[in-house]
């Protein structure tokens, strides 16, 4: 009798994920993934202004921060035809840019290179071989041997204390970490560097939006007036600061993350040849230069690409009703339609029904509904979003930058152009695009700073802020690329209030369970692709693909179970 590896809830994420892999002896054969919170946003906004829905949606998550209130302002603007200022869309540039820089910078550091670095390991590296192996890959200069002396023992202060942390409750020793000692010294060394990094990274936000997280937004522009000599506007000093920021983040990127991930995959190449699963990726585009209008002003295009076939871009249109669907055959919902029935958000349902059995439980029955996700789908494919899907359709549409850093990789790594569809290409893509979003900032401020200097510092566009001006019902969508991946909110304005409001997130693409004819989602299919567990009572394999993705199941999902427990186990039935 086949057995089952659950693991409940995935740590090191946002949100509560559960993940069950079904074994044949010690590969994963068929794997479910569910979502164990409910996300009431969309009944919460019912009835409300639409241009103060930004504030409610942007709480959906506290670690995606500000990309729900972008994606929220957008969609109202596009259902009511309102322009922004030139200034108001680079400001909205640098702020989801400085997002994606320290998003990926976490993500790596502190949820995911854990499932790669050996941190009680580095308790046997000598500093000295250390700062030769960090010299030998980057110019940063914290490299010294003192500086990796000072970092050991204050990591040996941490375990002889008992006082790990977090550090705590991983699967040290577990011989699927291939490291040297002192590559893992190097590794938690610049996690807790990233710490103190991401302090004053993070100030982009506060600059421009007031505060961080959930910085403030306004539907028609930013609240963010621009007067170099008034001490309550963006003046001089304010704007030297972001000039700060930007270097900072460029900075660690080129010298620390970029070479960490470098290094770090020249030992688990074997990576580059399993958790792809699906071939089939989208993304919805971002960083407009002259307007969300102008998608070829988009530094991330649009596109779907099917079955790894990088030369055909299929297109996308977020309005037409026979294209992006959400299924709930598998899903805590009901439609009113049936179970088995599509529907475009714009006619969206969010009619809550669990019938799943009562926590604790052994497992799912995964034949019936098992989660709290829905299941989208683009012309009925499973597809996967995420950094992933943007560095091919940027490699795809020729972008040089990406070309350039496509190939470096792949002959840093020598590994051939498939080792792209994997967990190891997954996690590659992301830092790529990091680079390239930061060296793109600098453009995005220095195009600010022109337009301020020839006198235009306008912001916001006052003249379409009044109602009475509204039709009698609008519809609309606000997209974006979020760092996890495609985020598009749906709006339908009736006698100037929201009527229905549906949010199809990142993690609901790739989280999302099987749809009616048994498609796996993204995280499922990948868990299917090539997986054998070493250990089933310390699954660091599956963490290392689902970790690939950066789940944030509080935006597909929202609120906590039952309990307010969170309570890690693994299981083997």
């Amino acid at each position: 009798m086949s057995k089952r590896v659950v693991v409940d809830p995935i740590t090191r994420i946002e949100g509560h994920l559960r993940i069950e892999a079904q074994m044949e002896g010690d590969k994963i054969a068929r794997a479910y993934s569910a979502g164990t919170m409910v996300r009431g946003i969309e009944t919460i906004l019912k009835g409300r202004d639409p241009r103060d829905a930004w504030a409610f949606a942007q709480r959906i998550c506290g670690v995606c921060t500000l990309v729900h209130g972008i994606a929220s302002v957008r969609s109202v603007e596009n259902a009511l035809n309102y322009s922004i200022p030139p200034n108001a869309q680079l400001i909205r540039n640098l702020m989801i840019g400085a997002q994606y820089v320290h998003d990926h910078v976490m993500h790596f550091y502190h949820l995911h290179a854990l499932d790669w670095v050996d941190v009680v390991s580095a308790l046997d590296a000598d500093p000295k071989a250390t700062s030769e192996l960090a010299q030998t890959i980057s110019s940063y200069p914290k490299s010294s041997p003192g500086y990796f002396a000072d970092m050991k023992k204050k990591l040996r202060g941490f375990v002889e204390a008992g006082q790990l942390g977090i550090f705590a409750k991983a699967y040290w020793g577990h011989p699927a970490y291939k490291l040297p000692a002192e590559a893992n010294l190097m590794a938690v060394s610049h996690y807790l560097e990233a710490l103190t990094w991401q302090r004053d990274v993070a100030k982009l936000h506060a600059i421009f939006g007031g505060k961080n997280p959930h910085p403030n937004f306004v539907v028609g522009g930013v609240p963010s007036p621009i007067d170099l000599n008034s001490d309550s506007a963006i003046n001089a000093k304010r704007l030297a600061q972001v000039q700060e920021i930007i270097n900072k983040m460029k900075a660690f990127v080129d010298q620390v993350y970029v070479p960490d991930t470098l290094a770090i995959a020249g030992f688990y190449k074997d990576w580059g040849g399993r958790g792809e699963g699906l071939g089939n990726f989208m993304t919805y585009g971002d960083f407009p230069e002259k307007g969300m209008d102008d998608p070829s002003s988009f530094l991330i295009p649009s596109g779907v690409i099917l079955n790894r076939d990088l030369s055909t871009v299929h297109d996308i249109d977020m309005n037409a009703a026979d294209q992006i669907q959400e299924y709930v055959a598998h899903s805590w919902y009901d439609y009113s339609g049936g179970k088995d029935k599509g529907l475009h958000p714009y006619d969206g349902e969010t009619n809550l029904n669990y019938t799943g059995p009562t926590p604790p439980y052994e497992q799912l029955d995964v034949e019936q509904s098992y989660s709290w996700l829905k299941s989208p789908r683009w012309k009925g494919h499973s597809m996967e979003v995420g950094p992933l899907a943007r560095v091919l359709m940027l490699y795809a549409n020729g972008h040089a930058q990406t070309k350039e850093l496509v190939d470096m990789t792949l002959s840093t790594l020598d590994v051939p152009v498939d080792a792209l569809f994997s967990t190891l290409g997954r996690t590659a893509a992301r830092t790529l695009e990091t680079k390239i979003i930061a060296d793109n900032m600098q453009g995005w401020y220095d195009n600010l700073i022109a337009n301020i200097k020839v006198g235009d510092t306008k912001t916001f566009n006052e003249k379409q802020w009044d109602p009475s001006s509204w039709p009698d019902e609008a519809r609309g969508v606000g997209i974006m690329e979020a760092p996890r991946g495609g985020l598009s909110h749906f709006i339908v304005i009736k006698d100037g209030k929201i009527d229905n409001y549906q949010a199809v997130v990142p993690s609901t693409w790739n989280a999302g369970p099987r749809d009616a004819s048994g498609v796996p989602g993204a995280y499922e299919a990948a868990l299917e692709d090539n997986h054998t567990l070493y250990d089933a009572k310390q699954p660091v394999e599956i963490l290392r693909t689902i970790h690939s993705f950066d789940p944030c199941i509080a935006c597909a999902v929202h609120v906590t179970d039952p309990d307010g427990e969170e309570l890690v186990k693994v299981k083997i039935k």
